[in-house]
């Protein structure tokens, strides 16, 4: 018996509300999570809660042993609009012979996210790639 899907990622925060509501831009919402004596939200896509989130105090550093976590996604102009509106950076790249876009960001807490678009997703206003 091995590995057989992924069941979800957990990132550290030490601001809950602003890393609540920056996954909340793209469609993940908080819902049930078990009474833990530690603060936190789970967010959830649909009926699966993908994304843990635990708050902590200070956060010595800000990418831990988790180099990203990467999320399939779709409206590539639509996600770059809500970063800079939100007043995140990104960085976007295509894989080589015209593939996936990915899309790079980091949240208020620091974890590196990673959005994979469809390669026939159009580019963000204003892309000069």
């Amino acid at each position: 018996m091995g590995i057989t899907a992924m069941n979800h990622f957990t990132v550290l925060t030490d601001d809950l509300d602003a890393t609540v509501k920056f996954y909340g831009m793209f469609g993940l919402n908080p819902g049930w999570r078990p009474p833990f004596t530690f603060p936190g939200a789970w967010l959830y896509s649909g009926d699966t809660a993908i994304l843990h989130v635990i708050a902590r105090g200070k956060l010595d550093q800000k990418d831990g042993l988790l180099d990203h976590m990467a999320f399939s996604a779709v409206d590539l102009p639509g996600v770059a609009e809500r970063l800079t509106a939100a007043g995140h950076d990104y960085e976007l790249r295509r894989l080589a012979g015209g593939g996936t876009w990915q899309l790079f960001t980091r949240d208020p807490a620091g974890a590196k996210v990673e959005f994979d678009f469809a390669e026939n997703e159009q580019a963000p206003a204003g892309w000069n790639g």
